[in-house]
């Protein structure tokens, strides 16, 4: 056992949560042993029903596209084993085109047409935004956000329904911010942030431990992919290292506008944007193929990790992926965004087994806050789950790429919200996947 670390869319909508919110207990949910309404939604004697919302098109496609393929995968194989006390999984994905209108359209469809017992993976922190307080108030489980905003975890009394997975932004900010001040303490920072939660939530936890080397902070809206006046500023500033909170594409966009004004600060990129093989082809697409296709062109490039990927083929958790996709996948080849998708599904079969052999929409979330902590799989640091915390893994390692690889700088490290200081912490590191690869977690009774 692993040692544990620390809107709505119509009036409906609205006054079905008044009505349900008057009956619920200070956590938000039906007491326990009050199923509520619904309960056994999307559920048969044989199957059960889940969905998630993806950018399957649009800007923010490349790698995050790849993600629900890695949940199907998984899915298919603990399906040929016999499913989930005899249930098999139907994931069904919808493309939002990582548009907040197009979720909240999508989303509508998977919980009152689709009828779905939980929404599992949904993307982004601007596109689940609009739809949280949704589910919330339709009381469907809200599973495994991906996305590290504090708002999927932080507040279980304010949105009962909903558990992040991936470590928070702060999390990831505190770690970063941590390894600066001690390993470049004389680095003048810059700070490149998406203006959302990504980039105020992971500046805030760098902030915590970097004080005055910050020298600069600039933001970027998504959407708008002229970077060359933030890239300047940071020049202008003489900023030596520059810390990006954001996605692929605006770190191949950094690349590019870096090179065309002959910048070369350090750089250190949070673990969202820093996918190697990724970055290589958004560099090569976005220059039109002046810049070669390459992983290596992040070489020396700082980011953080907490799942090993392809980068790591001898790992048992990756051998694993790679057996699953080779039995399941579809086309392609497998990937570390596929590889993520699968490891918050091996942990979305782990809570479904935790909710027992009748498994309920508020047994599922009492499970995760029950025996959260103790969860195993592939993540480097444990989960947080209980009734006061919603958040997910709790920390990970410093690297540097090379050759697209990553090399470990600092043993597992983690930390919380708040005050809570960053230590090391191995105990999660250490897991291993079962012969058969699937999970066995006992109900929780």
């Amino acid at each position: 056992m692993r040692r544990p670390t620390q809107r709505a869319t119509s009036l409906l909508a609205v006054l079905t949560a008044t009505a349900l919110l008057a009956a619920c207990g200070a956590g938000g949910r039906p007491d326990e042993g009050s199923p509520g309404p619904a309960s056994g939604t999307g559920i048969t004697e044989d199957t059960i029903k889940i969905g998630g919302h993806f950018p399957l098109t649009g800007v923010a496609a490349p790698g995050y596209s790849e993600i629900p393929s890695g949940h199907q995968a998984y899915y298919d194989y603990v399906n040929a084993h016999g499913g989930v006390n005899g249930r098999k999984i139907e994931y069904l994905v919808k493309d939002d085109g990582y548009n907040p209108t197009n979720t909240s359209t999508v989303t509508n469809e998977l919980v009152l047409q689709e009828e779905v017992f939980a929404v599992v993976g949904g993307l982004g922190t601007p596109t689940h935004s609009a739809v949280v307080d949704f589910l919330n108030a339709e009381q469907v489980p809200d599973l495994l956000v991906s996305s590290g905003s504090l708002q999927w975890g932080d507040d279980p009394k304010k949105r009962p329904w909903t558990f992040g997975w991936q470590p928070d932004y702060q999390v990831e900010g505190k770690i970063i911010g941590k390894w600066v001040a001690e390993n470049m303490p004389d680095a003048r920072v810059g700070l490149f942030l998406q203006d959302d939660d990504l980039g105020r939530d992971g500046a805030a936890g760098a902030r915590r431990y970097l004080g005055g080397q910050v020298v600069e902070s600039v933001t970027y809206t998504p959407g708008n992919t002229d970077v060359a006046p933030q890239l300047a500023a940071l020049q202008a500033a003489d900023v030596d290292l520059v810390i990006g909170f954001n996605v692929p594409s605006y770190t191949a966009l950094t690349q590019l506008a870096a090179m065309k004004l002959n910048y070369e600060p350090t750089w250190f990129y949070s673990s969202v944007g820093s996918d190697p093989a990724l970055v290589g082809s958004l560099l090569a697409r976005f220059s039109k193929g002046k810049v070669e296709n390459s992983a290596v062109l992040l070489d020396d490039v700082l980011t953080t990790e907490y799942i090993p990927g392809t980068d790591a083929p001898d790992n048992a958790w990756v051998k694993l992926w790679r057996k699953v996709w080779k039995e399941h996948g579809g086309e392609g080849e497998l990937t570390s965004y596929r590889i993520y998708g699968m490891s918050q599904a091996y942990t979305f079969v782990q809570a479904l087994q935790a909710a027992g052999e009748n498994p309920t929409r508020e047994g599922i979330a009492r499970a995760l806050e029950t025996v959260g902590q103790e969860l195993e799989g592939p993540a480097l640091a444990p989960f947080r789950y209980s009734e006061d915390s919603h958040l997910g893994i709790s920390g990970m390692q410093v690297i540097r790429l090379e050759d697209g690889k990553g090399e470990p700088l600092t043993p597992v490290l983690v930390t919380d919200i708040g005050d809570e200081p960053v230590r090391e912490e191995d105990s999660a590191a250490q897991d291993a996947p079962p012969a058969d690869g699937i999970p066995d977690v006992r109900p929780v009774s």
